[in-house]
């Protein structure tokens, strides 16, 4: 378990903020459930869930960024929920699947071109004596907007996307798994989703957040864009 509680590149558990923040969280709290549970439900419903944010920067990926910041995607809340709970002595690790999103908006297909989300990221956390998947993605006022069903934990049964919404209609589809990781694998993720979505997904992104960009190579092991 050692490895899934040392601090990393975008799992920062040791920055100040991260320790901060994740004891203030489970202050009066001696039972490991109820650490996780308050940890998920901050981040859950804290960090607003947004995925129209530069993707290109390991620093967008980092925990403490993401804290800052108040608002990221799937990958970037589960590392701030594996950040927290590492820096309370809770084993975490990052667990990536390839999903299907069958209402998916309008705008986000746009810049996607598919309803294929590669690389969704959720917390695995060891509680008990056992990995517990914790999926903070989406946040209750997104889901209430939305008639999205939101994801609950009670610290001892996994938490995942629903497959239907409030409506009964189809919402989520695991397709793929891709394992668990003990860092955001940030050169793996963009290789895949450049494969998968083309360069020109990540001008549509830039364009979509107010960038004005041409991208024209992505140098993954630098983590930069390379463009006008």
């Amino acid at each position: 378990m050692e490895k899934f509680l040392k601090s990393t590149a975008a799992i920062d558990s040791d920055n100040p903020s991260i320790k901060e923040k994740a004891q203030n969280l489970i202050r009066g709290k001696c039972e490991t459930t109820d650490k996780a549970k308050s940890l998920f439900y901050w981040v859950r419903d804290e960090i607003k869930y947004n995925p129209f944010v530069p993707l290109e920067v390991l620093e967008n990926y980092r925990a403490s960024k993401t804290l800052e910041r108040g608002q990221g995607f799937c990958v970037e809340k589960a590392a701030v929920l594996a950040a927290f709970a590492r820096a309370v002595d809770i084993p975490a690790r990052l667990h990536l699947a390839d999903i299907r999103n069958y209402l998916i908006s309008d705008r986000l297909l746009k810049v996607m071109g598919t309803n294929l989300f590669s690389y969704h990221g959720y917390t695995e956390l060891y509680i008990n004596g056992t990995w517990v998947k914790a999926t903070p993605a989406f946040d209750l006022k997104m889901c209430q907007k939305n008639r999205i069903i939101p994801v609950e934990f009670d610290g001892q049964n996994d938490a995942i996307l629903h497959s239907h919404n409030l409506d009964g209609k189809l919402h989520i589809e695991y397709v793929k798994d891709h394992g668990y990781r003990e860092d955001v694998p940030v050169d793996e993720i963009l290789t895949a989703w450049e494969k998968l979505y083309g360069l020109k997904a990540h001008e549509r992104l830039a364009h979509s957040i107010g960038k004005k960009v041409k991208v024209t190579k992505i140098t993954i092991n630098q983590m930069e864009w390379k463009g006008d």
